[in-house]
C-alpha cells in the first residue's frame, strides 16, 4: 500500500485514514493515479491491483472508502469486478475510471452500479472533486453524461440492439467491431477460442446479423468504437 503525507497541522491524530483502492492493469498509469490521490488528500492510505482478481482479493480483506477502476483488465474486466463489489460491498462507492468513451460504456457501468464515470484524460483536479463526491455520499456525472442518461429514461423506448448483450457480449462485440481476430479477443480476454466463438454466435443471434461487416457498421454508426484514422496502417 501507498501511503500520503500526515494529515494536515490541525486534523486530529486519532483521525483514521481515509482508505482507496485502485485497480488499473498499467503500472504507470496507476502510479499515476495514486500519487494525484496522495498529494491531493492528506491523510490518506491508497492500495493497490493490477487486475480483478486481486482487486477482490483486497476488497474481502478490508473495508475502503473509495474504489477505483479501470474496464479493461486481462481477464475478468472491470465490470465483472464492479458488480462483485456490489454484491460484497453494497455501500463503497465506485468510480470507474476508464479510456473508453461515455458513449462506449458510462451507461452500461451506471447501470451495473457504478458511482461515477470518468475518462483517463480528465486533469487530476476533475479526478480528485470526482472522488470527494462520492466520499460525500453523491455521485459524479458529467453533464455530457447526465443528457445521455436522460435519454435512457423511458423505459418503454425501443431498445437498440446492443443493449440486449450481456457485459461480456458487449466487450466481444466491440473487439470484433474494432477488428480484431478470434484469436486476438481470446488472448485478451484468457478464453478459449471456442468459447469467443460462442460468444460471437449469440452476439449476432441478439443483435439480428450475419457476419462481422454488419457488427462493424453498426459500432460505427452508433459510436461504440472509433473509426479508423485514414492516416494509420489499416485505416479506410
Amino acid at each position: 500500500m501507498t501511503e500520503s503525507n500526515p494529515a494536515a497541522p490541525g486534523a486530529s491524530e486519532k483521525s483514521a485514514p481515509l482508505k482507496v483502492l485502485v485497480v488499473d492493469d498499467h503500472p504507470l498509469v496507476r502510479r499515476g493515479i495514486v500519487e494525484t490521490i496522495c498529494e491531493a488528500l492528506a491523510n490518506t492510505v491508497v492500495g493497490e491491483a493490477s487486475n480483478s482478481q486481486g482487486g477482490l482479493e483486497m476488497v474481502w480483506k478490508e473495508h475502503w472508502d473509495v474504489i477505483v477502476i479501470d474496464i479493461a483488465m486481462p481477464g475478468r474486466s472491470g465490470l465483472d469486478l464492479l458488480k462483485d463489489i456490489r454484491h460484497e460491498r453494497p455501500k463503497t462507492p465506485v468510480l470507474v475510471l476508464s479510456t473508453y468513451s461515455e458513449d462506449q460504456f458510462a451507461i452500461r457501468t451506471l447501470r451495473s452500479g457504478a458511482d461515477g464515470y470518468l475518462t483517463k484524460d480528465v486533469v487530476e483536479l476533475e479526478l480528485v472533486s470526482a472522488i470527494k463526491r462520492l466520499l460525500a455520499g453523491g455521485k459524479y456525472i458529467r453533464a455530457s453524461l447526465a443528457e445521455k442518461l436522460a435519454s435512457h429514461l423511458d423505459v418503454n423506448a425501443n431498445k437498440p440492439p446492443h443493449q440486449s448483450l450481456s457485459d461480456r457480449e458487449y466487450q466481444v462485440m466491440r473487439m470484433i467491431a474494432s477488428g480484431q481476430t478470434p484469436k486476438e479477443i481470446a488472448a485478451e480476454l484468457c478464453l478459449s477460442i471456442k468459447t469467443v466463438s460462442t460468444f460471437r454466435s449469440r452476439i449476432l443471434k441478439k443483435m439480428a446479423m450475419k457476419n462481422n461487416a454488419e457488427v462493424m457498421r453498426y459500432a460505427m454508426e452508433n459510436g461504440l468504437v472509433k473509426a479508423p484514422d485514414p492516416a494509420q496502417p489499416g485505416g479506410m
